[in-house]
């Protein structure tokens, strides 16, 4: 439902402008030349301090790359999450603002899609369990493991984390390609919910790891934006927790003990077809299993440097190990497009409904002509009411 011009307070306005501006990456100089101001009343505008005119709205949204119904509708979502990251980070970091504003229009373009369709995105949120004096760690094992109880996994290992957070437990949660510094943002706010944006350029463990990671961040202080950096170290109490949130999350101490020793039975040493099959069940790298072992007390302080000084543990060995169950990641190879199950299945019923054209899900997902229509292409496939496929019922 739109929002009739008069009736939307100007500061809320305002700021819906302010956002569409900045992410369509004008200034506020080009924006005034367009509807021929001042600079300042641009300001003004988007302060809430004046009132313009209908057509100078349909100018600046033609600007903006968005639609005056976009700007006015009552339920559309209109949240900025770059500033809460370049206060976190205290500088500029361009890097690290352009993920946060990917992120954020990502989110933007999801809620729009349930918008349309009329679709009320679950939530199973876990409560917050804010991070009490004594040993995080201990904290972390045991909010881990409440967590995966909670979600039935029991001590099994997690194969798509992706799809779990995602559908499980409501988070909205992306991967595309980021610069190589940065492994994962997380963001939470009242209107999107929580956020999370990973680095299609690392591995699929590494990944995960992130994810893993950035769930800790969400369980424990969720209102508070986090950007994790490639080998970042622990600087505070809130990063030891979410480190160790996401090893016990991904490697429960009771089940890598069982495994363990089901794995070494009859050996007398540590070896690296032990650690690459370990690795591959757990599903997380090589380094974080032998990390894990060795915070179980299950190998020596040391273990992972030992290796890595007598030649490491390289993929050609674990291709030797694993042979053909080595998987391909297809996140990465594809990274570039809304690879989520529910966005693309929202994206595609928006468009078998007619409710958008592959131009406006192009726009409204910042993707590629060709790469929507990839997208697309499987629902010539599906079936149609023509075709005799069923109805759901009401």
């Amino acid at each position: 439902m739109s929002t009739p011009l008069d009736q939307i307070a100007p500061a809320e306005l305002g700021e819906r402008l302010r956002i569409a501006r900045e992410a369509a990456k004008i200034t506020q100089a080009d924006a005034a030349a367009s509807i021929q101001v001042a600079r300042t009343t641009i300001v003004a505008i988007e302060q809430g301090n004046r009132r313009f005119r209908m057509s100078e709205l349909l100018q600046l949204a033609r600007l903006y790359r968005t639609s005056v119904n976009a700007l006015l509708r009552e339920e559309a979502v209109h949240v900025d999450l770059a500033p809460r990251f370049r206060k976190l980070v205290g500088s500029s970091d361009a890097s690290a603002d352009a993920a946060a504003q990917l992120m954020a229009e990502l989110a933007r373009a999801e809620v729009e899609l349930e918008n349309l369709l009329g679709v009320k995105r679950a939530k199973n949120y876990p409560p917050e369990r804010p991070i009490l004096r004594g040993d995080v760690r201990v904290q972390a094992e045991q909010d881990a493991l409440e967590l995966r109880q909670r979600l039935g996994l029991g001590m099994t290992p997690i194969s798509d984390i992706v799809t779990l957070l995602e559908l499980e437990l409501g988070v909205r949660l992306y991967v595309r390609r980021l610069d190589g510094r940065i492994s994962g943002l997380f963001a939470y706010d009242e209107a999107l919910g929580p956020c999370m944006l990973l680095n299609a350029n690392h591995p699929r463990d590494r990944r995960t790891q992130t994810a893993a990671h950035e769930l800790g961040h969400f369980v424990s202080a969720r209102r508070e934006p986090e950007i994790l950096h490639q080998d970042e170290p622990e600087t505070s109490r809130e990063e030891r927790y979410a480190n160790a949130f996401g090893r016990a999350f991904l490697t429960p101490a009771r089940a890598v003990m069982q495994k363990f020793q089901e794995v070494t039975a009859g050996g007398t040493l540590l070896t690296r077809r032990h650690i690459i099959v370990l690795a591959h069940f757990f599903g997380v790298s090589r380094e974080a299993m032998v990390r894990r072992l060795e915070e179980l007390e299950l190998a020596k302080r040391g273990t992972w440097d030992w290796f890595q000084t007598h030649g490491g543990i390289t993929d050609e060995q674990a291709r030797q190990v694993l042979g053909d169950l080595v998987v391909p990641d297809a996140q990465k190879a594809e990274a570039d497009r809304p690879m989520t199950l529910r966005l693309n299945l929202l994206a595609a019923e928006a468009y078998r409904q007619e409710l958008l054209s592959e131009g406006q899900l192009a726009r409204l997902l910042h993707l590629g002509r060709i790469e929507v229509r990839e997208i697309l292409d499987g629902l010539e496939n599906d079936g149609s009411e023509a075709d005799g496929a069923p109805n759901l019922l009401d």
